[in-house]
């Protein structure tokens, strides 16, 4: 099983957002879930998928349905 993992210059870079906007979200704990390494920043690309799921919407109130949930 091979896990792949994003720095934060490469979530920066995929969601077109500051690498300093990154590093805020993670000191108010908004985002996903992340690892440190010996002071390295690393996102595991399965919570990052996982957390753009969480984040899709239909409206501004209704999120989408995955797997038959609201």
């Amino acid at each position: 099983m091979s896990i792949k993992h994003l720095n934060q210059r490469q979530l920066a870079d995929r969601w077109d957002l500051s690498e300093a906007t990154l590093e805020r979200w993670r000191s108010e704990g908004i985002g996903p879930v992340f690892m440190k390494l010996h002071g390295r920043v690393l996102y595991r690309a399965e919570d990052v998928d996982s957390y753009e799921q969480q984040c899709l919407r239909t409206s501004t109130s209704q999120r989408v349905a995955i797997g038959g949930a609201a």
